[in-house]
This record gives structure tokens, sequence and C-alpha cells, in this order.
């Protein structure tokens, strides 16, 4: 892993746990002194998550930290809809037993994670679980356009984890979905992926609606 590499990784982890807030300016020298690193890769790391859609530039007030908006995870949850079924459901078709452990190890993983609840783990096995599902599917350019929403999905993620209105836990889902999969059984599969997105959709709305309500 490069430098630039890591120093993105702590930048990303620092945005999705809210050590930066959203609205809150990034500026440079602070940065530079907190990473140990040079405005140049500073500059390459807030490009970097400017494409995320975790940073965006204002004119006359440089970057700041972007905002989540209630219309802007909907459509992040319609989009993860369309791709996320799709590949649990030709993943299901596909199962073989080496693909098979691949996804219990990294249900293994996320589990680990999801205890310890650090973002920079949690983003790491869940791109891990959901990048074995994509890859078992075949469905690889549809898995590129996830890896450029994952930091937004990861914020979301986050927000809905720490919300105790949750019908059922999100690992519980994520069992489910690698439950049907393992099995081989596509329509359980797709199923078990819509109940989990409608779930952290729903909480998601709430907790969205509540805080532009505040602003």
């Amino acid at each position: 892993m490069t430098l630039r590499d890591m120093v993105q990784e702590r930048m990303r982890d620092a945005i999705i746990d809210g050590h930066f807030k959203p609205g809150e300016r990034l500026v440079e020298r602070p940065l530079c002194e907190q990473l140990g690193v040079s405005r140049t890769v500073v500059r390459e790391t807030i490009r970097y998550l400017e494409a995320e859609g975790l940073v965006e530039i204002l004119p006359g007030k440089g970057p700041i930290v972007s905002a989540m908006s209630w219309d802007d995870a909907r459509q992040i949850y319609d989009i993860r809809r369309m791709l996320e079924t799709a590949a649990a459901r030709t993943c299901a078709l596909n199962i073989t037993d080496e693909l098979a452990g691949r996804l219990r190890e990294a249900l293994v993983e996320l589990r680990r994670e999801f205890s310890e609840k650090t973002p920079g783990g949690l983003f790491r096995a869940t791109s891990r679980f959901y990048s074995d599902i994509f890859d078992g599917a075949g469905h690889n350019v549809a898995w590129e356009v996830v890896q450029r929403l994952n930091g937004r999905i990861s914020r979301l993620r986050m927000m809905t984890l720490s919300s105790f209105e949750r019908d059922r836990p999100g690992l519980d889902h994520m069992q489910a979905i690698c439950d049907a999969i393992v099995k081989g059984d596509p329509d359980e599969a797709a199923n078990a992926v819509a109940r989990h997105l409608d779930d952290t959709t729903a909480i998601a709305e709430r907790l969205l609606a509540a805080q532009e309500s505040e602003n």
C-alpha cells in the first residue's frame, strides 16, 4: 500500500466515522501536520475523496465534507437495489464450493468488524463481502459502479448501524443473504437483499429527514 493509499484510507475513515462533520472545511496545513504528509499528497487525497462524493469543492471556500441529503441517499439505495439484487441472484445460480467458502470467510470477518464497529475495518470487510458476491456473479462492471459509491454507502451504513430502530440487525441480513446464495436459491438471495435495503432505507429516510428539519 502506498503512502497516498494510506492517507486516503485515514481521511475516508475519519469522514465515515464523523470525525470530520458535514460542511466542515478541510484545511491543507492542519491536515498536513496531522497526517505527516506534503500538501501534494493532501491535495491528491481531497481530489480522490471528491470523486467518491465524500468531499466537495466550494468556490471561495475550498474543500468541505459533503452533506448527505435524503435525495442523495434515496438514489444510492435505488442503485444498490438494482445492482445488488441482480448480483445476489446470479451469484446464487453460479455457486460453487470454492465460492461458498469465500463468502463464509468474508462473513466471519464481517461479524468480527461489526462487533468492533471501527469504520475502516467495517468498510473493508463489507466491501470484501459484496466484492465476492459481484465477482461470483461475474458482474465486474457493476462492481466498479458500486466502488465509486462505497464511501457514501459506508457513511449511510455507519449512520443506520447506530440506530436502535432497525427491524433486524444488519449482520442478520448479511447472514440471510449469504445463506440464500450458498444454498443456490436465487429468488431468496434477491429477496434477502431487498429486505436488507428496505430496512436500511426506511431508517436513513427518518434520520436524514430529522437532520434536514434541524438545519
